[in-house]
């Protein structure tokens, strides 16, 4: 038998928190001598001094700082139990969040869309856009239900999708071009080089594609292909997404010496594939067979 209540845990953590009690009772709308009696019953049960009263501020002891993780993986495992519970209980969610890296392929995008739409007609559907670590920020904050992103995280659900090649190119008439022996790196840095930013907002990535001195920085890739078509510099561009460009001319692959192709793999992720309800479920089965099938 357990000799701490979960709310008793919740308490402590919101003492650590918010520097004392008064702070904690406001938090967890309890009086204050509720709270500071569940830190009491928590350290007479445990024997163990977990804070340190001084004035009006609350400081963790070296044991309670110990406690204090074990405690918040207790807390945040309950939390996916009760999320998992809500879920059961809902049945079909009313909507679905997805965070997409740009360069995924759309076709294969748009064919999950349209079998989930056959499936669950009445579902909302939230696309957000991503560039690198942009869609690993919105999943680890909740704020979608799933990514498909460049960078897999430790710990979370990952199934691999596909490899994307990049290719370099730059206009017909861009300066590039004009060299007939193959060019190194050290000849593209002396060139701009448009690259698109990582759509993060606190765990901005560079995955070594920010090799020029020069470049300019843009939000969405369109953006990148649009100004390397208007002949503003060089870039590293999915070569699937350009194909039209390449076959009217617009862009030409450069002649580089060594490293004409690169390769980046995506992956879907989700936090917690038993928190996926059926339309979340349907989604990821049919993207990972969708991707499999694809002709490489």
């Amino acid at each position: 038998m357990a000799k701490a209540t979960l709310e008793q845990w919740r308490m402590f953590k919101a003492v650590v928190e918010h520097g004392g009690f008064a702070g904690a009772s406001s938090a967890v709308f309890k009086s204050q001598s509720t709270v500071h009696h569940a830190v009491q019953k928590l350290e007479s049960a445990l024997q163990v001094k977990l804070l340190e009263v001084k004035g009006r501020k609350a400081y963790l002891t070296e044991n309670g700082k110990l406690i204090l993780r074990r405690a918040e993986f207790l807390i945040d495992e309950a939390s996916k139990i009760e999320s998992v519970a809500n879920t059961l209980s809902e049945g079909i969610e009313s909507t679905l969040k997805i965070a997409v890296d740009e360069v995924f392929p759309q076709h294969l995008l748009y064919q999950a869309l349209s079998h989930i739409n056959e499936q669950y007609p009445l579902v909302k559907i939230e696309l957000i856009e991503s560039v690198l670590n942009g869609a690993n920020e919105l999943l680890t904050n909740a704020v979608v239900d799933l990514a498909i992103t460049s960078i897999a995280l430790y710990g979370i659900n990952c199934h691999s999708l596909c490899d994307i090649e990049f290719i370099a190119v730059a206009h017909p008439d861009h300066p590039l071009h004009q060299r007939t022996e193959p060019l190194t790196y050290r000849e593209l840095k002396l060139h701009r080089q448009i690259v698109v930013r990582d759509s993060a907002t606190h765990t901005s990535h560079d995955d070594g594609w920010l090799g020029a001195d020069m470049r300019w920085t843009v939000s969405h890739l369109r953006n990148s292909i649009d100004m390397v078509s208007q002949n503003f510099g060089y870039a590293w561009l999915p070569s699937a997404q350009i194909k039209p460009y390449l076959k009217n001319n617009t862009l030409k692959p450069l002649n580089l010496e060594q490293g004409t192709t690169r390769s980046l793999k995506l992956y879907l992720m989700c936090t917690d594939n038993d928190r996926l309800g059926p339309v979340g479920q349907a989604f990821t089965q049919h993207l990972i067979s969708l991707c499999n099938n694809e002709p490489g």
